[in-house]
């Protein structure tokens, strides 16, 4: 009776063993699919996104000079003492502002120098030039240095001012109302009216204006 008994103890335990292993278990560490990694190892990490190849949107920021608005108040400034013939370290109390000028959004630069006053409106969107007015002292004709001019090479000092001028469209005569003399001109181009004086013994212009016209 003891080995009948003892058999049917074992038959019960197997059963209860065998029922335990069909059952569902909690995920054991570092198991296929248990999210954990076991001590020693490391999980694999996702794979990083695909690079973004598309352009950067640069809408806010400045690209090559430029703000979202057009220019920045520095490349203005440089576009006005270029076009001045001033270079940055003659200029003081300089003054650079945003106004408008028929409508145009602008920078109102105005700046001075030892041989003259200088003011510029530049458009913000593009840095065009849409008024200029300044007078270089005639005293300072001779110090600040050039070479003389005939009337004809005037035409070309002008056209360097303007870009895309023509020799044609430049009214230019010669005064003699005092010893040095000197060339006087307008023209109008680009919707423009120019006037200037052209120094004949440096090829300086010494009085230069230019107004947007309707």
């Amino acid at each position: 009776m003891r080995h009948i008994a003892f058999a049917a103890a074992a038959v019960a335990l197997a059963a209860l063993l065998l029922a335990g292993c069909g059952q569902g278990g909690e995920a054991v560490p570092g198991a296929a699919g248990s999210g954990e990694a076991a001590p020693g190892q490391t999980t694999q990490a996702a794979d990083p996104p695909a690079a973004d190849d598309s352009p950067l949107d640069l809408t806010g920021q400045e690209a090559a000079g430029h703000q979202a608005d057009g220019i920045s108040r520095e490349n203005a400034l440089s576009v006005a003492l270029e076009n001045a013939g001033v270079p940055e370290e003659d200029a003081y109390n300089i003054k650079n502002e945003m106004d408008e000028d028929n409508g145009i959004p602008i920078y109102d630069i105005e700046f001075e120098t030892e041989y003259g006053d200088y003011d510029f409106s530049i458009a913000r969107e593009d840095g065009r030039i849409v008024g200029a007015d300044y007078e270089v002292d005639e005293e300072w004709l001779s110090v600040l240095g050039g070479s003389a001019v005939t009337l004809e090479e005037a035409v070309t000092v002008v056209q360097g001012k303007v870009p895309g001028v023509s020799a044609e469209e430049i009214q230019i005569w010669e005064e003699h109302g005092d010893g040095r003399g000197r060339y006087e001109g307008e023209l109008f181009y680009g919707g423009m009216k120019y006037e200037f004086e052209i120094d004949p013994q440096t090829g300086m212009i010494f009085d230069w204006n230019a107004d947007l016209r309707d």
